[in-house]
């Protein structure tokens, strides 16, 4: 393969023209990204929050009013997609329907005049890497849609690009077979060792692929950092909320010392971790996984229980702390007291478990 590439994003901006208003908007404002040679890293964000706008510029396809993109240290504004060392797996495939399996696959080396003999092993060696050995002289009209989205990330990396690029490549297949491909996708990204960036909406797609995730919202960068970090540290509201399930309890931090806090929920004293520092009388959200919830017949909050639900590797839980509807996911329920509806019990959840968030001001 190719040198690993890094790319690097410095105050990009994209405006667009609202088609009703005629009035000039920001579809991507002032982002800044630095993606190290090698990661895997992904966009995520609700529809409209300006992700695939912004690989649509590091592609070529778009133009950034302001700003300036670096692929390897090299500015690439003013190239052509075809002259950046970029390669891009759409959503729709975009195979040639004419064309088979191998002929796909070949075609961006036809187009630098490889000999047939080195076209030949090239085509061979990435077909043997997606697993579609044996399926070259096949049509694309003959092929299932996980076996077309193979050809096309076949196509994709037999030009060995620095860099490659994913538009939501799996929104067109069954739950099932995401799940399959995405970890095909970061099993091939990690044998060749290539920069990738992936545009998805999908939530569990960005956590199970990257090794960094970029949350958009209203086109600018909302918060980075290692899908660990983004789940059990989300610097807001929107961010804890759009990446899994999150509960939100009304809290007031009492007390705060050596990165402790006593909070009150509900008139009730928890302790808490307060890496943040945030002091005495702010304030807070205590944002709590129902995952890191824990039901039993004693506990830090007296609570209700108004849903009892069994789901095979868990029992589901709705409770009512205070005013405040909790939802919990107890693991392995076969050994464990079943509480039901109307039953009264008591929340409790680890001090490093639950996450305080400031209040945000409301727009």
């Amino acid at each position: 393969m190719s040198d690993k590439k890094g790319i690097r994003l410095e105050n990009i901006s994209k405006i667009y023209e609202d088609p009703k208003t005629k009035k000039p908007f920001y579809a991507v404002k002032n982002v800044s990204l630095d993606i190290a040679p090698g990661a895997f890293v992904t966009l995520l964000g609700p529809s409209g929050c300006g992700k695939t706008t912004t690989l649509r510029m590091i592609a070529g396809f778009e133009s950034p009013d302001e700003g300036e993109i670096y692929l390897g240290g090299e500015p690439i504004n003013a190239l052509t997609p075809n002259k950046r060392d970029t390669a891009m797996v759409f959503q729709s495939y975009a195979l040639f329907p004419h064309y088979n399996v191998f002929d796909n696959v070949a075609y961006g080396l036809k187009l630098r005049k490889m000999s047939k003999e080195e076209i030949h092993k090239k085509v061979m060696d990435i077909l043997d890497l997606v697993e579609m050995t044996g399926m070259e002289s096949r049509m694309t009209n003959q092929l299932s849609g996980g076996q077309q989205q193979r050809v096309a990330l076949a196509r994709a990396l037999v030009v060995e690009p620095g860099v490659l690029l994913f538009d939501e490549p799996l929104s067109n297949l069954d739950a099932k077979l995401r799940v399959t491909m995405r970890t095909e996708i970061r099993r091939i990204q990690q044998k060749l060792g290539i920069t990738a960036v992936y545009v998805t909406h999908d939530q569990s797609e960005a956590m199970s692929l990257s090794d960094e995730i970029i949350i958009m919202y209203k086109g600018v960068v909302a918060q980075m950092g290692s899908p660990l970090d983004i789940y059990y540290h989300p610097n807001s509201e929107f961010v804890a909320d759009f990446i899994g399930e999150a509960n939100f309890l009304p809290a007031r931090v009492e007390k705060s010392e050596a990165g402790m806090a006593t909070v009150s929920i509900h008139g009730h004293p928890v302790q808490v971790l307060n890496p943040d520092g945030i002091a005495p009388g702010t304030p807070c959200q205590l944002l709590l996984r129902p995952e890191a919830a824990v039901i039993g017949k004693e506990g830090s909050l007296p609570c209700k229980v108004t849903l009892s639900c069994f789901m095979g590797a868990y029992q589901y839980y709705q409770v009512m702390v205070g005013d405040t509807l909790v939802k919990i996911n107890d693991s392995c329920p076969i050994n464990k007291h079943i509480f039901q509806v109307g039953d009264d019990a008591f929340l409790s959840f680890g001090a490093d478990c639950a996450h305080l968030l400031r209040e945000e001001a409301q727009e």
